[in-house]
């Protein structure tokens, strides 16, 4: 079935929850919900590079300080070697404070080397049909003052615990911002890509690459009984969260820290902790 980009998250979640006040307060709570996620690369090795991926802050009026705190409190206690971020860093131009989202992505930069890569609501085509931003250049100067490195269809070699690992960023999908050629160009065979929305995999399959890390679906933010997540926000619906084999490869999917309308079901919040 081809994803329909006009039955969204917020239309679905508004006509769900509005007879429900009941079901709407649990939504708001679990929203809170932050659990921290392990998972192994079946190659990793004895001494494995400890990745935490975080996804869809989503700084709004729906998405409190506190879970932001809660999520970066969960970093600085794991102590992870690297730290990949994918993307919709905001919802909104407003509801958000940005001096003090600053402080908090800069405590994030401070656990350890952090890379990210932007989403659909970060600004773009997409972000300004919708009264969002139309160019990236906000999110751009938040990542650079706090202290975040954006692979923006580019690529970067680093040192990690002695080894080497080539992280490869993308565009988005939906605000038409992928340049493969340009990201890929001198990219290592075994690259870590991120890229916000998983259904990219298709645009970067001829381009080398093991492990693709990615945000966007939120989980499905509510998952139905015998349904599972009907209105996850991709066409490729094996991959709406978790770690997942695709063609030789893996594609891992975060549910994310934030959410739209401030709710979730059956789909808590999370951040992800990799060995790679």
């Amino acid at each position: 079935m081809q994803y329909n980009e006009k039955v969204t998250r917020r239309n679905f979640l508004l006509g769900a929850v509005a007879p429900i006040p009941a079901g709407a307060a649990w939504g708001v709570t679990e929203a809170r919900w932050l659990n921290v996620v392990h998972a192994a690369l079946p190659d990793a090795p004895a001494r494995p590079i400890r990745l935490l991926h975080i996804s869809d802050l989503h700084a709004s009026v729906w998405v409190p300080r506190e879970t932001i705190d809660s999520a970066i409190h969960q970093a600085e206690t794991l102590r992870p070697d690297l730290i990949c971020i994918t993307g919709d860093f905001i919802t909104r131009r407003t509801g958000f404070e940005p001096a003090v989202y600053r402080e908090q992505l800069r405590r994030l930069a401070r656990v350890a080397p952090a890379f990210a890569t932007l989403g659909n609501h970060d600004g773009g085509v997409w972000s300004a049909r919708r009264g969002g931003l139309a160019d990236t250049s906000s999110v751009r100067a938040l990542l650079a003052a706090a202290g975040i490195e954006l692979l923006h269809n580019r690529n970067v070699t680093i040192g990690v615990d002695g080894r080497r690992l080539n992280l490869v960023g993308v565009g988005d999908l939906w605000s038409r911002q992928i340049d493969s050629r340009k990201a890929f160009a001198g990219a290592a065979p075994d690259a870590v890509l991120l890229s916000h929305n998983p259904d990219s995999k298709d645009l970067v399959r001829g381009y080398p690459w093991r492990l693709m890390l990615s945000g966007h679906t939120h989980g499905g933010q509510l998952r139905v009984p015998v349904f599972g997540t009907p209105f996850a926000p991709v066409k490729d619906r094996r991959y709406v969260d978790g770690l997942r084999e695709w063609e030789g490869r893996h594609i891992h999917v975060t549910r994310g820290v934030g959410n739209t309308l401030g709710m979730r079901w059956n789909c808590p919040p999370e951040i992800n902790l990799l060995e790679v």
